[in-house]
């Protein structure tokens, strides 16, 4: 098929949903650089009103060193480009996207070509009201706004390879059926997930529970809820929920795509333009104006370019080794090889000298008359803090699956057959990159800036 990405954006009006983060940035600034004759971006932004919008808007996209080569290159026209930029005060988890002027919404259904869906909460154990609402909730009315929309092209969604929840083997990139969990356990109903929410709630107000208890007892409802389905955490089964609402509502009327990546890291080769997003922009244009060409693409490298941990650490040791962290004082922070654990089990029999220590501090404390227990507080709050976080990322430091990329290969492949210059711009095939001098080159000081406030 010939095809012509950038031809194709011209004139298009876009709506993208979760417009501050990180994926939506990169998409935003490479749309504007490759075709800055797009007609409009509505950007959804969490805000009270337009002024904190477009306060949003500059501070967290314009301003950053993400746009300084669309600012050098376009040099004094720079400032019409981003006017194609249009701020929208908003939120997913509201019907009508939260837009609540009639002849704003009207103008956006009347306009809109394409919507791309980013907003979403990716906190693996975020409060199960706010995870359900943005990131299944949320799904489903930008499912609704986008049947809204007059000439509606394309919907893309973002979601997750790790919707599979702790699946093994090679894990194909299909489709959940409504309702479907991983385990078996029933049919998973997000209404009867919100009642759940709010029997919880009515509880702990009968309690006079304060914020702090409320927030636990419902990253712990939503802990509890997935694995009770199958999945590892709150954020897996939101999003998986949202990819079945948005299959159920848009399948027949509207284009689809979903794009799952596993781990979102830095930006590879521009260096402002993301794998995923390149993948992002070829879906677009491949699959508008085609409502039976819906398919999912898993955008990883496990399976023709697989990386280990082992890997990461030897890299990050070697890096901070030769260009070292400055501390607060200045002075170069020494690394250490990381150790790296074959199973919880061995984490945990890691971990027990310092239960053991917790253990004998407490015994300590209280022969002491409490001088110890501050001390005591603190290495026990760590130890409680560790084994969370341990048990949060274990499915994925352990993970056993390889991410089938079939049909994201198919992708690739249709860039490739319309010639280099289509290929250079939009690249996303993981066999090329040299990790050591990816992670060395771009990853590591990226995170350096980031710490750093850049």
């Amino acid at each position: 098929m010939e095809l012509d990405i950038v031809r194709f954006l011209e004139n298009k009006t876009i709506l993208v949903t979760g417009a501050t983060g990180f994926l939506a940035k990169v998409f935003v600034e490479k749309i504007l650089r490759i075709q800055p004759n797009v007609k409009k971006m509505f950007l959804l932004i969490r805000a009270t009103d337009k002024q904190s919008a477009i306060r949003r808007l500059h501070e967290e996209l314009l301003q950053k060193k993400l746009f300084d080569v669309l600012r050098e290159e376009w040099a004094e026209n720079f400032n019409s480009i981003v006017e194609k930029l249009t701020p929208i005060p908003g939120d997913v988890s509201c019907e009508n996207l939260g837009v609540h002027n009639f002849d704003l919404r009207s103008e956006m259904w009347r306009e809109i070509d394409i919507i791309v869906n980013s907003a979403a909460t990716t906190k693996f154990d975020e409060r199960y009201d706010i995870a359900l609402a943005v990131n299944a909730f949320g799904a489903k009315h930008v499912a609704e706004f986008a049947v809204r929309c007059a000439d509606i092209k394309m919907l893309l969604h973002i979601s997750t390879a790790y919707v599979c929840g702790n699946m093994t083997g090679l894990i194909r990139e299909k489709t959940f059926n409504m309702g479907e969990t991983l385990n078996g356990s029933g049919v998973l109903d997000m209404n009867e997930e919100k009642l759940l929410i709010e029997e919880l709630m009515i509880e702990l107000r009968e309690k006079n529970a304060s914020e702090g208890e409320i927030t636990i007892a419902l990253k712990n409802l939503g802990l509890q809820r997935a694995r009770l389905h199958g999945w590892p955490n709150t954020y897996t089964l939101t999003k998986a929920v949202g990819e079945m609402i948005l299959w159920h509502h848009c399948n027949q009327n509207t284009p689809l795509a979903f794009i799952r990546p596993t781990v979102i890291t830095s930006t590879y080769r521009e260096p402002f333009a993301d794998m995923v997003v390149n993948a992002i922009i070829v879906a677009i244009a491949v699959h508008a104006d085609k409502p039976n060409s819906n398919k999912i693409y898993q955008v990883g490298s496990s399976r023709k370019h697989p990386l280990t941990y082992l890997d990461i650490t030897d890299i990050a040791w070697s890096y901070f080794r030769d260009s070292p962290w400055i501390d607060e004082n200045g002075e170069p922070v020494q690394v250490h090889k990381l150790g790296i654990m074959e199973s919880m089990a061995s984490f945990r029999k890691h971990l027990r000298r310092y239960i053991l220590l917790t253990k004998v501090l407490k015994v300590a404390s209280s022969m002491f008359g409490g001088r110890l227990q501050g001390l005591h507080a603190d290495l026990h709050k760590k130890v409680n803090a560790a084994v969370r976080l341990a048990e949060l990322y274990e499915p994925y430091a352990f993970f056993k699956g390889i991410f089938d990329d079939t049909n994201t290969e198919a992708l690739r492949a249709t860039i490739s057959d319309n010639g280099v210059n289509l290929e250079r711009v939009f690249y996303f095939d993981p066999r090329c990159i040299d990790w050591e001098d990816y992670f060395k080159r771009i990853h590591f000081p990226g995170l350096v800036d980031a710490f750093n406030g850049k």
